[in-house]
């Protein structure tokens, strides 16, 4: 298997709506107190709420830390080349 073929996995954990973390984070884009754009190894994830800070983000590891009061989360584009998908239209 090389390297272009590791599949990089995304989880995401909300806890109590206060706190969230994503894990296959590739970059931010872009973050205001009321929406986090990031980009992620599924695609580009959209994080809105309240009073949202970005905490943490470990570019080493692809692991962001995001509190505040959160209200949705939203993917805006999809990477056909990330798992299932992958496997299926190889």
């Amino acid at each position: 298997m090389n390297n272009k073929d590791t599949v990089i996995p995304q989880n995401i954990l909300i806890e109590n709506r206060k706190r969230l973390k994503v894990t296959g984070v590739k970059d931010i884009d872009g973050f205001t107190e009321s929406k986090v754009v990031v980009e992620t190894v599924l695609g580009e994830l959209v994080i809105k709420g309240s009073d949202l800070h970005v905490i943490n983000l470990q570019a080493d590891s692809g692991e962001l830390l995001v509190t505040g009061e959160i209200s949705s989360l939203c993917y805006t584009g999809f990477n056909v080349n990330a798992g299932l998908f992958r496997r299926i239209f190889r």
